[in-house]
């Protein structure tokens, strides 16, 4: 399993940095101009800049909610194809395996999981794709 879980962060990390590079980081970097701004205008009382400058960090803020929730999903759905071949191995196993059993269940379990991280690793361009849409069209506002 310890090959399949660097498969996925290997792969998560791989989106992540897709995702900041062609959108996140765009948008930090209006986000900061738009700051900049604030504090700029000289006609500007200090309540009036603190509030400029939290409008200009809104969008990035709900955009990196929008990811990390769009992520929490998809790993969700991960962990629960890893704990559904965890409780078919536990209900085949019974309460007193031998260690022939224990061994067999094992590789049936490492089978399992390999097929979610598969099925898992699949969805991520797909994922990709959706966030990069929404993301350059505003749709998570």
């Amino acid at each position: 399993m310890e090959a399949q879980k660097k498969r996925v962060e290997d792969n998560v990390t791989r989106l992540v940095e897709e995702i900041d590079k062609s959108v996140l980081r765009k948008m930090q970097r209006d986000m900061h101009r738009c700051a900049a701004s604030c504090c700029e205008n000289e006609t500007y009382t200090a309540q009036k800049v603190q509030n400029c400058v939290e409008n200009c960090t809104t969008t990035l803020h709900k955009a990196q909610q929008y990811v990390q929730g769009e992520f929490d999903r998809v790993q969700n759905r991960l962990q629960r194809c890893i704990m559904e071949c965890n409780d078919d191995i536990r209900d085949k196993m019974g309460p007193n395996p031998t260690q022939t059993e224990i061994d067999r269940y094992s590789e049936q379990f490492e089978r399992c999981g390999t097929k979610c991280v598969d099925s898992y690793c699949d969805l991520l361009p797909s994922l990709e794709n959706t966030m990069k849409r929404v993301l350059s069209k505003n749709e998570f506002l």
